[in-house]
């Protein structure tokens, strides 16, 4: 807090170079007047109404540029590492100053030590007293077991148990079951950074990844034991004689290293071996691709041409293309049953990108949520990227070794689900909050360059893991198209290899992933966004069809009671709810038809909806006329028959005394079932708001694309993030949930309601408790927490 010199600047104007805010009686000339507060943690600019709040953590600053000043004030243009760009003007220059110092020094701390994640204290209940939680979720041991490892061709060294070998390694590595201790030391010293080949990936066919670092070959320098260790990486695939040396590098950048005592195999030495040059650039031509990116989709001339001339000016987008074409080729080499060796120039950058990416191709497991968890821990964190390096966490003093790697693989992923929606478990928030996260220095996860870094630091101990937050909101990342894979026995997925197409023409650029803040350029209502609420809704309606299914059921056992014993009159009618669940079940093979398909034609399963909603209604208005027909009919006996009252009641009192415990429990349920019926009823939406007509949240608060926007399964209507802190089991809903989520990844308080409130009358209590939790508005959980109905509230 000492560094912040001001923390309160009023009268501050954000512009808008899309000048299409709407809703905002406040916004003048391209921009908007409001409040700039300075945190420990954030910028947060508020405007005058408090309708619009744009918060920055300080984590993703990335440029802090102090405009020349002007007759409205100082401009100030901030550029974020998740792609946010924003400019304030801030009408005094010494409180322009101040900002801008305070900013500077603390975006950009001295020390690991001094992180957000050190001091970072999560509120969520997922994570209170329990930092190791998601610590322990990946094993690279039982990745290497998943894999079959080890086995009669590979085996599992501790040589390097206290990073003695190689620091940037990890302690476990798999190498060729015939190479000795003396070998691979020889060879460590001949690669680059120590990093000798290992295994990365083992395909069913007996094809594998190894990657490693460029040899220190020079223009004519060899190693004996390092020629010998990969043709005894040969040797373990008994199918193929040949083995691919894939370097990533541009020829001519192999070739340049040479000058430096590196470089690349010679091929003289290495027999059996073929080498592939595949013209990935270097970090530096990286850094500024991106930048040039950057200017590109922040042009203020609101010009095709224009854009697409920027666009292409960037190489961006070519250099993607180069290494899905890099991936592309080693995956079609282990298809075919050629191992392949990928090495870069000190093998964490480019080969990470490309073994990584090729084995998200071969494997399906890598495409669930999890697998692709393990897949960064192994080829990424495991392996030793430079993540506090890379992504500039730290003031190093050295600007060159920030560059977009970590990007380039998540755009890469992104460009993948673009051509295959149905093969990945995860969606497209998956990727934008693993992203943000990686900057944002929440976590301990992405904080140090390599294992030993995390070890030393003992990040298990003091920081939370990402892989808990994102087990705690799984529901969100859900793809609602993703297509179950089946297992073998042993663990494995039974098929999957992606046939990626790398033409230009499949290679996009990311709007939602470049563009993300900006107003004005996206669609009102996006496409996963309306697979994503359809979904749900369509869920949240079939379990409560098979809630109503459940009474159905008990309905007929309790009408076995003796008749005396039950008063039927208070019921609702059972041939109406038997109807209804025959036409519900008819319309579940419909819809489930429906999504097996495709989803050219999202009609289907909203006319589903439509026809659920309507048919439920119709059900509710029933028991409604009938429990108002009861209670009259009730009122009239009290006046009408008040003498005949008490001997009525002794009869009753004999009656009930000669009831079995059963017929006892029937009576109790025929007198309490109408009211918790209909509050069970009005505990499910039937009509869910669009977010294409969602202008702001019920507490004024104004949404834009970049605004994080709820459903309420209990009203049905949009709320903002604050509105929506709670999670609740609906009445209406008893059995397991596995539907998406809408949440962007905020806390969530999950309860589960006791006794009377959720308790249905003829539903036993052991069902209930399968029930899942979903999101409603901080209105809604009051109302149902109390035993009420939403509606009738």
């Amino acid at each position: 807090m000492e560094l912040i010199r001001t923390p309160k600047v009023e009268n501050v104007k954000m512009l808008d170079r899309f000048n299409n805010i709407s809703g905002n009686s406040t916004k003048t000339n391209a921009g908007y007047f409001g409040t700039l507060y300075l945190t420990a943690t954030h910028l947060i600019f508020v405007d005058q109404e408090g309708k619009r709040e744009t918060w920055i953590l300080h984590s993703h600053l990335a440029t802090i540029e102090k405009l020349s000043i002007s007759t409205t004030g100082t401009p100030m243009h901030i550029r974020c590492k998740n792609f946010r760009s924003v400019t304030f003007v801030i009408p005094k220059e010494r409180d322009a100053h101040d900002l801008y110092t305070s900013l500077y020094q603390i975006s950009q701390p001295l020390n690991v030590d001094d992180l957000y994640c050190f001091q970072y204290t999560a509120s969520n209940e997922e994570f209170q007293g329990s930092k190791w939680k998601g610590w322990n979720k990946f094993d690279l041991l039982e990745e290497f077991k998943r894999l079959g490892l080890p086995n009669n061709e590979w085996i599992i060294t501790t040589i390097n148990k206290d990073y003695e070998v190689c620091d940037t390694y990890p302690r476990h590595l798999v190498v060729p079951a015939t190479a000795t201790v003396p070998m691979l030391y020889a060879s460590c010293n001949f690669r680059s950074r120590g990093r000798f080949p290992v295994l990365s990936y083992l395909y069913a066919n007996g094809a594998s990844i190894c990657r490693c670092s460029q040899p220190l070959s020079g223009f004519s320098a060899r190693c004996v034991e390092d020629e010998a260790l990969l043709n005894c990486i040969l040797s373990t695939n008994k199918k193929s004689d040949i083995l691919y040396v894939v370097d990533t590098r541009p020829k001519i950048n192999a070739m340049a290293n040479k000058a430096a005592g590196k470089g690349y195999e010679n091929k003289n030495f290495y027999e059996n071996i073929k080498f592939h040059f595949l013209g990935i650039e270097n970090i530096h031509v990286m850094r500024g691709s991106l930048q040039k990116l950057l200017d590109a989709s922040e042009l203020k001339v609101f010009s095709v041409n224009a854009f697409l001339s920027a666009l292409e000016g960037s190489n961006w987008l070519k250099h993607i293309k180069s290494i899905l074409e890099t991936a592309a080729f080693i995956t079609s080499a282990i298809v075919d049953g050629i191992s392949v060796i990928v090495h870069c120039s000190d093998g964490w950058d480019r080969t990470a990108q490309t073994c990584s990416i090729s084995s998200l191709l071969l494997d399906p497991y890598y495409r669930t949520i999890d697998g692709f968890e393990t897949l960064i821990e192994k080829e990424w964190l495991a392996f030793g990227h430079k993540f506090t390096d890379r992504c500039g966490h730290i003031q190093t003093g050295d600007a060159k070794e920030v560059a977009p790697v970590f990007t380039q693989f998540i755009d890469c992923t992104w460009q993948i689900m673009q051509q295959f929606p149905y093969h990945f478990e995860f969606n497209e928030k998956f990727l934008l909050i693993l992203h943000d996260h990686v900057y944002s220095c929440q976590f301990g996860t992405f904080i140090g360059n390599c294992d030993k870094e995390r070890n030393d630091l003992m990040m298990k101990s003091r920081t939370y893991s990402l892989w808990a937050y994102f087990d705690s909101q799984r529901s969100e990342f859900i793809n609602p198209l993703y297509a179950t894979r089946e297992q073998n026995g042993n663990g494995k997925f039974s098929d999957g290899v992606l046939n990626l197409n790398c033409a230009s023409q499949h290679v996009r650029f990311w709007r939602t992933f470049y563009n993300r803040f900006d107003s004005g350029v996206h669609p009102r209502e996006s496409v996963n966004d309306l697979m994503v609420v359809t979904y749900n809704h369509i869920r949240s309606l079939e379990e409560h069809i098979k809630y109503l299914e459940e009474n159905i059921k008990d309905y007929e056992m309790k009408q076995k009671c003796e008749q005396k014993s039950v008063n039927y009159s208070r019921f609702p009618s059972l041939e109406g709810l038997k109807s209804l669940s025959l036409r519900s079940e008819n319309d579940e093979n419909g819809r489930k038809a429906c999504f097996s398909d495709s989803f050219d034609s999202i009609d289907s399963p909203l006319k589903i909806v439509k026809e659920c909603m309507e048919r439920l209604q119709q059900q509710h208005d029933f028991n409604v006329r009938e429990q108002m027909k009861n209670q009259m009919q009730e009122s009239d006996s009290v006046f009408n028959d008040e003498n005949n009252e008490v001997s009525q009641d002794e009869e009753e009192k004999e009656v009930k005394s000669n009831e079995s415990p059963k017929e006892n429990e029937c009576n109790f349920n025929s007198n309490s079932g109408i009211s918790t019926i209909i509050q069970s009823m009005e505990s499910v939406a039937l009509d869910w708001q669009s977010f294409r007509n969602a202008k702001e949240c019920h507490c004024s608060y104004v949404f834009d694309h970049s605004a994080r926007k709820y459903h309420c399964w209990a009203c049905g209507d949009i709320y903002c993030v604050r509105c929506m802190e709670k999670q609740i089991v609906l009445p209406g809903h008893v059995h397991s949930h596995s539907g998406v989520s809408e949440n962007n990844g905020e806390n969530k308080e999950k309860i589960s309601v006791g006794g009377d409130v959720v308790k249905s009358t003829f539903v036993e209590q052991s069902k209930i408790s399968t029930a899942s939790p979903v999101q409603v508005c901080n209105y809604c959980y009051k109302i149902i927490s109390q035993g009420l109905s939403p509606v009738s509230a």
